[in-house]
């Protein structure tokens, strides 16, 4: 048997137990008990991509253990919840099946768990009603803007594909590509400008101008900017990697080579 698939020795009351224990004031961790919401955020972003990069690496052995990480960060955020009489694990898990329930009804008939909805929807039914759902939810919350809830804390890559899903659900939106690509064009001709007139702030501003079209060109093209940009940023240090293994093999440096020997290297690295 695989031992990923083996009978596991220990079970969710159990982590939650760890939990605690970590959190006991008296015998617990200094280190978790000095810990607040604020304070773990960036390591919950940490193990997220840690998650992220495992998957993309097709590692699923670690991809395993990286879900474990990510789900340490729900049960301490879960346990200072608890702490302060705000919510325990119990009732997050409960307000997430509550939400998985209400968002599917195409499946959960008359919203019961094992209720089997008739019929069949396609995947732009699923994606309308999904929106319509959480419209109502933003509605509820007194949050009433097609961009309300749409989290400042996300990456800037994310957050501006999600803002432009937004804004085109209720038509803002070029319908065709060459007007995407056009747009772009507009952009880029605006950077050189604010280039060539040495305007620190316009240049700024253009160059985000020039970003989030990116983004929307990628969105059109049904691709995630995100994971596009890491793609290429993976596929730029493999191959700076191979130029530095090459430069050293010639016992050369790279910062003592000149252009010319720099771009061979590169096309060498390319080729790979």
């Amino acid at each position: 048997m695989n031992k990923a698939m083996s009978t596991p020795r220990y079970s969710i009351a159990d982590l939650l137990r760890v939990m605690e224990r970590l959190r006991d004031p008296k015998h617990g961790c200094p280190w978790d008990l000095k810990q607040d919401f604020k304070s773990i955020v960036p390591s919950t972003l940490e193990e997220c991509y840690e998650l992220a990069s495992a998957i993309e690496q097709e590692d699923y052995h670690h991809v395993g253990e990286e879900l474990g990480d990510v789900m340490f960060q729900v049960v301490f955020y879960a346990q200072l919840g608890s702490e302060q009489g705000l919510f325990n694990f119990e009732q997050v898990v409960n307000t997430l099946v509550e939400k998985l329930v209400r968002r599917h009804p195409h499946v959960f008939a008359a919203g019961e768990i094992e209720g089997v909805a008739n019929g069949s929807v396609s995947v732009d039914d699923v994606n309308a009603s999904w929106e319509a759902i959480k419209q109502q939810e933003r509605s509820a919350r007194e949050q009433h803007g097609v961009l309300a809830d749409v989290p400042v804390a996300l990456p800037a890559l994310p957050r501006a594909q999600k803002l432009q899903k937004r804004a085109a659900a209720v038509g803002f939106d070029w319908h065709e590509i060459g007007s995407v690509m056009q747009k772009l064009e507009e952009e880029l001709e605006e950077l050189r400008t604010a280039i060539g007139n040495d305007n620190a702030a316009a240049v700024r501003e253009e160059m985000g101008d020039v970003l989030f079209s990116c983004v929307n060109l990628s969105r059109h093209l049904k691709l995630d900017a995100e994971a596009t940009l890491r793609e290429s940023s993976s596929k730029f240090e493999q191959r700076f990697r191979a130029m530095e293994l090459m430069a050293a093999k010639a016992e050369t440096p790279l910062h003592e080579l000149d252009e010319t020997a720099l771009d061979s290297l590169w096309e060498r690295a390319k080729a790979l």
